[in-house]
């Protein structure tokens, strides 16, 4: 006699088209363990069948257009409308006929470990596909509209063959010479569909990832660009990095707020100074009535370095802002920095200018700005 795991076992790896007889052959197993065995077996056949099911629903549109003599129909969807951050990246699909795949639906609704495996299969059973990338600069030049058609067209270009028919999520997309339907959340309604709003999530989804990397603090990894607390939080202490969206991101960065901006300017003051090779000592040291933004360290000096912000040049270049009097106060500051840490290097004064103007934010460094009188 079998055991209960041997059984639990042979059932719960048993190929659905078998599964009805060994449900058969054990239902008579009196035993508490196998009967439980059987019941979870039952609820999986159950479930099997109630997403053939589903799966029937998604090809109506695709079964509509084969009816019609459209032998290959593309599904094409978009992620990436609403971030602040990358590309719009869109996708199209063409499946062979009487193909379905388990568990394709609405992107959204799956888990990204789920995506990542339909991502695989889809692209492997595939008749083609295309995939279509927008940049952040070209969304902000044309909005973002116009960008996701963009987007769509390119992925549609790249199909070979190329489609009789086309099924859309929600729009119909201008300039195509292909006869095409739009479907109101036709992501969850129609397989193709369904099937290109996985693959266009996933491949969006890693280019995030890997700018993460590039672009750090800002949680690309996790927030894939959209305006998480996080993000915009990042945004207001980092500033902006090259892949934002400038007509995206006004609301996050108030330029009445002097105190964001002053934040702002410091925190991409620090980063390019790094970047130049300086040891950030401290930062917002104040002492007899002064301030000092950033002290630094490189070769043998001390560096004291006053940040300046400006949106647009109206009120002068940042560096005008560092007169006399601001001068006097940063020196007598920088002297009780010195005596309090007994210092015996070299000192230096430098200006860290950031100026925000036209969307784009320019940085300047000037060594020896001012002298110690």
């Amino acid at each position: 006699m079998q055991s209960i795991k041997e059984i639990k076992e042979f059932l719960h790896n048993c190929p659905m088209e078998g599964l009805e007889e060994a449900l058969g052959m054990y239902a008579v197993d009196e035993r508490k363990g196998v009967q439980a065995a059987v019941a979870s077996a039952i609820k999986r056949k159950a479930a099997y069948e109630q997403e053939l099911l589903r799966l029937e629903g998604l090809l109506r549109y695709e079964k509509e257009c084969y009816e019609q003599g459209y032998t290959l129909v593309a599904g094409v969807d978009e992620v990436g409308r609403g971030p602040l951050a990358g590309p719009v990246v869109a996708a199209a699909v063409i499946f062979p006929q009487g193909c379905t795949i388990a568990g394709i639906d609405d992107s959204k609704k799956l888990s990204a470990k789920k995506r990542e495996a339909l991502y695989d299969e889809i692209l492997e059973k595939a008749v083609s596909y295309g995939i279509g990338v927008i940049s952040w600069e070209r969304i902000d030049e044309i909005n973002i509209l116009q960008a996701t058609y963009e987007a769509m067209r390119e992925a549609i270009a790249q199909l070979n063959p190329t489609p009789g028919f086309i099924l859309a999520d929600a729009v119909t997309i201008p300039d195509i010479p292909i006869r095409q339907r739009g479907i109101v959340k036709g992501d969850a309604k129609s397989l193709s569909i369904g099937a290109a709003s996985i693959v266009a999530k996933v491949y969006r989804d890693r280019l995030m990832e890997a700018y993460e990397e590039i672009y750090p603090g800002y949680g690309f990894y996790s927030n894939k660009g959209y305006g998480s607390a996080e993000h915009i939080a990042a945004i207001r202490t980092q500033g902006l990095c090259p892949i934002h969206r400038r007509s995206f991101v006004k609301n996050f960065m108030p330029p009445e707020d002097n105190h964001i901006k002053g934040v702002v300017g410091e925190a991409l003051a620090v980063k390019e100074m790094r970047r130049m090779g300086y040891e950030i000592l401290d930062k917002n040291y104040r002492a007899q009535g002064g301030e000092i933004d950033i002290i630094a360290k490189k070769d043998t000096y001390i560096i004291f370095t006053e940040v300046k912000y400006r949106a647009g040049r109206k009120t002068g270049e940042p560096a005008e802002a560092v007169d006399r009097r601001k001068q006097a106060h940063i020196i007598r500051t920088a002297k009780a920095y010195i005596a309090e840490n007994a210092l015996e290097e070299d000192f230096r004064f430098d200006v860290a200018e950031v100026l925000a103007e036209d969307g784009k934010t320019y940085f300047r460094y000037t060594e020896n700005a001012f002298w110690l009188t």
